[in-house]
């Protein structure tokens, strides 16, 4: 995974192509990156601020929109497609670290699988396109996808959620480039977001929105504070 780059396109993104057999229902289960929180069901641990360790390996940098001082580091545990406990991390605003625990504690309580929870990186903005990334993030200092004006991502308020089952369409441009598989919604598969489903509902509970209630392009993994 992540490791056959696919040829860019004159819009930036990479090659669309079919769906590989082996990922058209996506089940994986990868190593944690951190160790594993104490106990045995939902735990999290908000260090706010978040620690400078934890700003260096992230997109921040001088001229984001948010101050560095107002991002909060989440630990906390998912389960995996294996239906096993793990822990991810989040980096977010701090104005809504602890709702966003509240909402992945629903979600760790309806069973919802996730595959990997990760604070996205300089590396992964810049490498290039492999069409398989899956990872559930928050904070990314970036722009919206094909526009200059910055994604709410870029404040840290916004969450994607397990891309590959839950992708980005607008035309027919599918993110990521090998999820086409997954624009079939009535195909229904262990990490899938569905309307009225767990996911939304404890986003909602928040305030937040899904992008998956958009009309000019559906962003069925996102959800923010202010619907955009």
């Amino acid at each position: 995974m992540g490791t056959r780059p696919l040829p860019r396109t004159s819009s930036g993104f990479g090659l669309q192509k079919p769906t590989p057999p082996e990922l058209r229902n996506r089940r994986f289960t990868l190593p944690d990156r951190l160790p594993m929180l104490p106990g045995t069901g939902f735990a999290a641990r908000i260090t706010d601020p978040a620690p400078r360790s934890v700003i260096r390996r992230s997109t921040w940098q001088h001229g984001c929109p948010v101050r560095a001082g107002d991002l909060a580091w989440i630990r906390l545990t998912f389960r995996g497609f294996d239906g096993h406990r793990h822990t991810g991390e989040l980096l977010v605003n701090g104005a809504v670290a602890r709702d966003l625990v509240r909402v992945f504690h629903q979600l760790w309580d309806h069973r919802f699988p996730i595959e990997q929870m990760v604070i996205t990186g300089r590396s992964q903005r810049h490498a290039r396109p492999t069409g398989d990334g899956n990872d559930t993030a928050a904070f990314n200092c970036r722009p919206v996808r094909g526009a200059t004006v910055l994604s709410q991502h870029a404040y840290g308020l916004a969450v994607d959620v397990n891309p590959f089952q839950n992708p980005y369409e607008k035309g027919s441009l599918v993110l990521p480039e090998l999820a086409g598989a997954y624009t079939n919604r009535s195909w229904r598969r262990p990490g899938m977001i569905l309307p009225g489903g767990v996911v939304v509902r404890a986003f909602r509970s928040i305030g937040w929105t899904w992008g998956g209630t958009w009309h000019s392009l559906k962003d069925l993994q996102h959800f923010s504070e202010n619907g955009g």
